[in-house]
């Protein structure tokens, strides 16, 4: 089987709020020892580059420039253009008569290579082949309006494809949102540092394909800032050898771990069905579930390897407990008083854990709150979980995935895998790492429950809850990507990964 390579591969691994970037800034030109002018130049290289590599055909593109210093990285590509034979409209937004010394300079370079401005004023009757964006850069801070919204909007209802340079304009360079307006880009080219909005929440699809030029050729300067995140992928884990080793020649069951699943309230055994086959096909030497007793049977029937135990209170559930080495909590429990119940069992007992689900909304509840710093313990909520288990609401989560991921694992003590779009991984410590797996087909049900499962399997067989968070999202999205690949997206099922979820796991 062809080993995934997520598109954002290429990519380096750290991943920067937008001040760092601009402290990357002011440091390259420090240790270079060059003007802010050059740093700008060879932005409007690098880009220029990009643009003739991806459309190496293009004979006439527009460029909108805003006020600032991106506007002046627009003008050097516009200068570069012109100066190439490549036919240039500009057109200009924001007031330009007092430009920061570089931009000006840039701006003289456009003018003496024959490029006429343009002053935006809502209309855009551009007919060439090509849009460059170079409106607004990474300071956004308050949503777009005005003429620069028209001129966004006019962007994305143009025929022509869209080079947005470092960002593309009204995308939030830290959270991935959208500030009232954003441009919907082919390709970006992202200077000195990755940040973090081009790869989550909208960020990946307002980008399109991302390049990268760091600008900077000394060596020193990736050290000088710790990155804000980490980017991580399969590809990327597996180069790191992060990957669980192979199982040597005398290996039996009791090396590799039981897992535990508990859930499947009335209604719901599929939820518990599918965690128990995930932590399986991920390599769990055991898997047993403790689910409502109606259940038995059905979930024997699906996967005979699973020892199922039916419990209808607290006390059985404890009777099932001494055997397994980690618990994987969640997947159909319901809120009723019968998941209270087994979930009072849970929180008492000082294994590991994966808690998913109904097992986070409990833990929500101002009953049931506690923290786990003297436990092993994987949360992995989505954004409504996370909103309950913070006291906010969805909104609020979303509009800062970082801050949220921090704030859980802080307030919890545990790993935290916040879900969506760019999922998260977070920890005490305040480390977070960031998935560039995953595809849109994984908006399906049950596929929470499969990562509980494969999360649960890697602990058991010997991954602290920070390594199994990492490796069992990257795994449980690439397994998606293969399968999203092989069929497509749509119409995507939880169980599909299961066979490329095994095969990836044994692929070296």
């Amino acid at each position: 089987m062809k080993r995934p390579n997520s598109v954002m591969d290429h990519l380096p691994g750290a991943v920067y709020t937008a001040r760092q970037v601009r402290e990357l800034d002011i440091l390259a030109i420090s240790l270079e020892e060059i003007r802010t002018f050059e740093l700008m130049a060879r932005a409007g290289e690098a880009s220029f580059a990009c643009m003739l590599g991806k459309w190496p055909d293009v004979e006439h593109i527009g460029v909108l420039v805003g006020n600032g210093n991106n506007g002046g990285d627009g003008y050097y590509l516009a200068a570069l253009a012109a100066l190439h034979g490549i036919g240039v409209t500009l057109y200009t937004l924001g007031d330009h008569s007092e430009l920061s010394a570089a931009s000006a300079e840039s701006r003289q370079l456009a003018l003496d290579a024959g490029v006429m401005p343009h002053v935006f004023d809502g209309e855009f009757d551009f007919n060439g082949d090509l849009i460059v964006d170079a409106l607004l850069g990474t300071g956004l801070n308050k949503p777009v309006s005005g003429l620069f919204a028209a001129a966004i909007h006019a962007v994305n209802n143009h025929p022509a494809e869209v080079l947005a340079m470092d960002l593309p304009s009204g995308l939030n360079a830290d959270t991935g949102c959208i500030m009232g307006a954003a441009v919907r880009a082919d390709m970006t080219v992202s200077y000195v540092g990755i940040k973090r909005g081009l790869l989550m929440m909208e960020g990946p699809e307002l980008a399109g394909e991302i390049a990268y030029a760091p600008l900077s050729s000394v060596r020193e300067l990736g050290f000088q800032i710790i990155p804000d995140a980490e980017r991580i992928s399969w590809h990327r884990l597996e180069r790191q050898r992060e990957l669980l080793p192979q199982r040597t020649g005398n290996s039996h069951k009791g090396q590799f771990g039981h897992v535990m699943v508990i859930g499947g309230d009335h209604g719901m055994a599929g939820a518990v069905a599918m965690a128990s086959e995930a932590a399986g096909r991920s390599g769990a030497g055991l898997v047993s579930c403790a689910t409502r007793p109606e259940h038995v049977t059905a979930i024997l029937c699906r996967r005979p390897e699973v020892m199922v135990h039916g419990v209808d209170s607290g006390l059985e559930l404890a009777a099932c407990l001494e055997a397994p080495s980690v618990l994987a909590v969640g997947p159909g429990l319901g809120r009723g008083s019968w998941a209270e119940l087994l979930m009072q069992q849970v929180l008492n007992s000082d294994k590991p854990l994966v808690l998913d689900a109904d097992g986070l909304n409990l833990l929500a509840s101002p009953a049931w709150q506690r923290e786990f710093s003297e436990r092993n313990v994987v949360l992995t909520p989505h954004p409504g979980e996370a909103a309950r288990l913070l006291e906010l609401d969805t909104v609020e989560v979303q509009r800062d995935r970082f801050q949220a991921v921090r704030q859980l694992a802080a307030k919890y003590q545990a790993v935290v895998v916040l879900k969506g779009c760019g999922t998260l991984i977070g920890d005490p410590a305040g480390r977070v790492a960031i998935c560039t797996d995953g595809n849109p087909g994984m908006a399906s049900g049950g596929m929470g429950d499969v990562l509980t499962g494969v999360i649960a399997a890697l602990m058991a067989q010997g991954c602290d809850a920070w390594k199994a968070a990492r490796l069992g999202v990257c795994l449980h999205s690439a397994a998606a990507d293969l399968v999203a690949a092989e069929h497509g997206e749509r119409g995507l099922l939880a169980t599909d990964l299961m066979p490329y979820i095994r095969n990836l796991n044994n692929a070296r």
